[in-house]
């Protein structure tokens, strides 16, 4: 049996299809039709985030975000664990947490980063993947600048036992350390 592609669809498989305008997609199928089956809507996730990849690989971060937003609002909709196998559970959770993952790192790339949006994205997805590297950095990063220094060293350390010669984490961590130890002296000389 041949599937044919919906507007959204067929708009989603473009390679490198980078444009704001083409997200109009699952609206048509809540909009008066039958509702998407969960594998469609999956799939439609999969196309979205794909699309913010290349968004991101293209620099285009305000664009990067709608399209990975698109794809969690699809995920919402295949989210009915009753409706869902398995293994079609287990995908919408790696989709969800690679999404909640590139959020954070296009929230990054701004002019001005929303750190409280970072950190909350980087927990997400350490609720689900405890071990994920980029998000335990990333949740370092932004309790850094959030100016929660002891959280930060430890998503930071946690971040580093997982790859010990990281510079970057290595570098956080050195920073963070500096403003515990001026935040000591400080609290020393106040009393």
């Amino acid at each position: 049996m041949e599937r044919k592609l919906s507007a959204s669809g067929r708009a989603a498989s473009g390679d490198g299809y980078c444009a704001l305008g083409s997200a109009a997609g699952g609206a048509q199928h809540r909009g008066g039709q039958a509702a998407a089956e969960p594998g469609e809507l999956i799939q439609r996730a999969l196309d979205f985030k794909s699309q913010g990849a290349q968004c991101y690989k293209d620099k285009k971060f305000r664009e990067a975000i709608g399209k990975y937003h698109r794809a969690l609002l699809e995920l919402k909709g295949a989210a009915h664990p009753d409706k869902l196998t398995e293994e079609q559970r287990q995908l919408v959770e790696t989709i969800e947490c690679d999404c909640y993952n590139s959020l954070a790192a296009c929230l990054l790339q701004a002019e001005l980063v929303n750190y409280e949006r970072v950190k909350e994205y980087c927990l997400k997805v350490l609720k689900k993947e405890g071990e994920n590297f980029k998000a335990l950095y990333r949740s370092g990063v932004a309790f850094y600048h959030l100016g929660d220094y002891n959280k930060a060293l430890y998503y930071l350390k946690e971040a580093r036992s997982r790859q010990p010669s990281d510079t970057n984490v290595i570098r956080y961590i050195q920073l963070t350390e500096m403003k515990l130890s001026r935040c000591s002296q400080r609290e020393k000389e106040a009393l």
